[in-house]
């Protein structure tokens, strides 16, 4: 199992700095990364895998995450991630498109890690760390700068320890139910399989 968390840009005005977004989908938007293990190179698999991305995350270690969330009151979402090639920011009109095509959180981190676990079998959340509106708001005069994202961040780390030291005490808790998920996960894996 794999939590992961990455610092996000909100598309969504009720998706706020220093809120969570657990990830439901994801739009990978990246062109310059590993997209399978399986390419043919010496030591990884044969053949082509066609791995489902729906669900495209853990919905046992989703669940456990909104949980822990609002045991440690830090307001959570569900949403859809775009991921981006980076290491740039977003235009305003490649932000206004993503909106369009219902992302509610950008950032540079989310892909292709969700889907190469999928290919192993391997259960995966995240948990997007909101730490700035994404340049989409016409109105908006504030520009997203690293040293802006590294404020939020610090604060925001706090709350993620907190959270994932939680979600390991959860996730002993419901055992049974996400090793009956992984043992599913890794059929559908081995199921995608074409040699």
């Amino acid at each position: 199992m794999i939590l992961a968390s990455n610092a996000s840009g909100s598309l969504r005005e009720e998706r706020f700095p220093g809120s969570l977004v657990i990830p439901n989908s994801f739009l990978d938007w990246t062109s310059q990364r590993p997209k399978t293990f399986y390419d043919g190179a010496p030591g990884h698999p044969t053949g082509v895998c066609h791995i489902p991305c729906y669900p495209a995350y853990s919905e046992g270690l989703r669940k456990i995450l909104h949980k822990c969330a609002k045991d440690i009151n830090v307001p959570a979402f569900d949403g859809n991630i775009v991921c981006i090639e980076g290491p740039r920011f977003s235009s305003r009109a490649e932000s206004m498109m993503f909106r369009q095509l219902g992302a509610d959180v950008i950032n540079m981190t989310a892909c292709p890690e969700v889907y190469l676990a999928k290919e192993l079998g391997i259960l995966y959340a995240a948990v997007a760390l909101v730490t700035d509106y994404d340049c989409w708001r016409v109105d908006d005069t504030e520009f997203v700068t690293v040293e802006h994202v590294k404020q939020v961040m610090i604060k925001n780390a706090i709350n993620t320890t907190k959270l994932f030291a939680n979600a390991v005490a959860e996730i002993k808790k419901h055992s049974t139910e996400l090793l009956e998920e992984a043992a599913l996960s890794e059929a559908i894996a081995r199921a995608a399989v074409m040699c």
